[in-house]
């Protein structure tokens, strides 16, 4: 390989690519409550409109975003082996920026249709991660490989941390940033959307100047196949192999969105945290949650193989999570982020390994394209479903369904698996 492709430089677009993706997932959670909250400049929902229809319109504006990821993301993985992984980048970025615009400005006309258009942008060209990993995996070497996936997975922890908070941050203007100066005037809930746009702009500036072609041979002949990503799910559950870790990763990514969805409608409503102060909360979760990768999987992972640790994963997830609907005090919320962040950090790094390593040899990366198309279209019918759940009981009536959910994971996970197929059944310690 030359020595170009082993030059560290390229992978930062990469890095940045991935990151986007996870802040464009984020940085809708603090926001949300300005669309439709009483009272809110930015009440995008009629007056005629009650709260619980603006909930419900919210559930189906967070849903199109995985709704369409789902069935664009292998899409952009057959045009990568096409045309290559550089243009198939350069072109979803470009076109998430026009997302982030469209959905600015919907938030500035006050117009639902804009900010569906908006999402559903963002997702048909956000479902880039596959392409960017393959990027990673064309440019890496056995020497580098696992620093260069690594990096790709700081992408995720990192979006996730910087999402909500810029959302929250560039949201709220005239506000006190830890003393040191005043957000400015003009700040609004369209802020964090510019801001994430002019990001896209420079990533596919990168992409273009920065990132080598790195797939060695386009499969020009290849033909696109729109249903792939119905076909993935349908294989994947037909597969005795990966049946039970999809349906366990299915009832976790539905819980998780039911928590992440309107979580912060609930800190607003219950505890009265402005958009800054949900922003803070995620951030907090987000380095949390990276600290648990860092640090509490590796350590578990000494002792105990993936499937033995998703086994009481689950649950521990599940009652943290319970610990919200309960919590009355703000303490009892901050208290809480260890506990969740520690039981998260492991049923997401084991589910992963463990679908990678029930896969048939040689279809890992196949079983992982299976395993975003479940996690996506799980995050759908979550979506919705908790627009109508939220209107209709309370706002913390979502975080008892994804305690359900989580729980409903562990369940089917501890009564169904077994680690016949594993493609390393016995392990050295």
């Amino acid at each position: 390989m030359a020595s170009k492709d082993e030059h560290p430089n390229p992978i930062f677009p990469v890095f940045l690519t991935v990151f986007i993706d996870l802040v464009g997932f984020s940085i809708l959670i603090p926001v949300f409550p300005l669309l439709i909250s009483p009272g809110s400049p930015f009440k995008v929902t009629p007056d005629s409109w009650s709260f619980k229809e603006g909930l419900i319109m919210l559930g189906f504006l967070q849903a199109v975003y995985p709704l369409c990821t789902f069935i664009a993301a292998p899409i952009l993985g057959q045009l990568s082996d096409r045309f290559g992984r550089r243009p198939v980048l350069a072109f979803s970025i470009a076109g998430t920026a026009i997302g982030y615009a469209i959905f600015a400005l919907g938030i500035s006309a006050l117009s639902i249709p804009l900010l569906f258009i908006g999402r559903a942008i963002d997702g048909l060209t956000g479902g880039n991660i596959a392409v960017a990993q393959a990027a990673v995996g064309d440019i890496s070497n056995d020497s580098n490989r696992q620093k260069n996936f690594g990096l790709v997975g700081a992408a995720f922890g990192l979006g996730f941390v910087i999402g909500p908070y810029i959302g929250g941050k560039l949201s709220q203007p005239d506000v006190s940033f830890y003393g040191l100066f005043d957000t400015p005037s003009w700040f609004s809930a369209t802020t964090p959307f510019w801001f994430a746009c002019g990001l896209c702009v420079f990533n596919v500036a990168l992409i273009l100047t920065r990132l080598p072609e790195t797939i060695a041979h386009k499969d020009h002949d290849k033909r696109i196949e729109f249903g792939t990503a119905v076909r993935n799910v349908v294989q994947g559950f037909a597969s005795p192999r990966l049946r039970v870790p999809l349906t366990s990763s299915f009832f976790f990514n539905a819980g998780f969105t039911f928590f992440t969805t309107f979580f912060g409608v609930y800190l607003f409503n219950k505890f009265g945290f402005t958009q800054s102060n949900t922003g803070d909360y995620f951030a907090v979760v987000g380095v949390f949650i990276a600290i648990s990768q860092a640090l509490l999987v590796p350590r578990v992972a000494r002792h105990l193989r993936d499937f033995q640790v998703l086994r009481f994963a689950y649950f521990g997830l599940a009652f943290a999570m319970s610990g919200y609907f309960m919590a009355n005090a703000k303490w009892q919320l901050w208290a809480i982020i260890p506990v969740f962040t520690a039981f998260n950090g492991m049923v997401m790094a084991n589910s992963t390994s463990l679908i990678s390593r029930s896969a048939e040899p040689g279809k890992q990366g196949q079983a992982m394209g299976i395993s975003s198309s479940v996690m996506n279209l799980a995050q759908v019918p979550a979506s919705i479903l908790v627009g109508f759940i939220t209107g209709s009981v309370s706002s913390n009536t979502p975080l008892v369904v994804s305690t359900i959910c989580i729980a409903t994971a562990g369940i089917v996970f501890v009564a169904a698996f077994k680690p016949t197929y594993l493609n390393d059944p016995v392990r050295s310690a």
